[in-house]
């Protein structure tokens, strides 16, 4: 899979999920290692999810992984906490945020 084609896809997935204002606002900057390598963001603010591919140097959490684990997570196949917790992706920053990942 292409980087354009992976950040496409978690564009579309996310595309239509409500997220809570109470949330706040979030970013997390993914990192994406082997195929499909690259940066992208993903930011929830003011109840939408917005997703770029540009790095968010303002971020709560870099997610380091690979485009497989992203597309599990996606299809709810993989929770993010357990990718974490199994090392299938590495957190920088506040990894407790991963609960609030809009995936699945």
């Amino acid at each position: 899979m292409r980087y354009e084609e992976l950040v496409e896809k978690v564009k579309k997935a996310t595309k239509n999920v409500k997220v809570s204002r109470a949330v706040g606002h979030v970013a997390f900057q993914f990192n994406v290692e082997g195929e499909g390598e690259g940066a992208f963001y993903v930011e929830i603010a003011d109840g939408k999810v917005n997703v770029e591919p540009y790095e968010y140097y303002d971020r709560d959490l870099i997610i380091v992984t690979t485009a497989d684990v992203i597309i599990q997570m996606l299809e709810g196949k993989l929770q993010p906490i357990a990718a974490y917790a199994n090392e299938q992706l590495k957190g920088y920053g506040d990894v407790g945020l991963l609960n609030l990942l809009p995936f699945g």
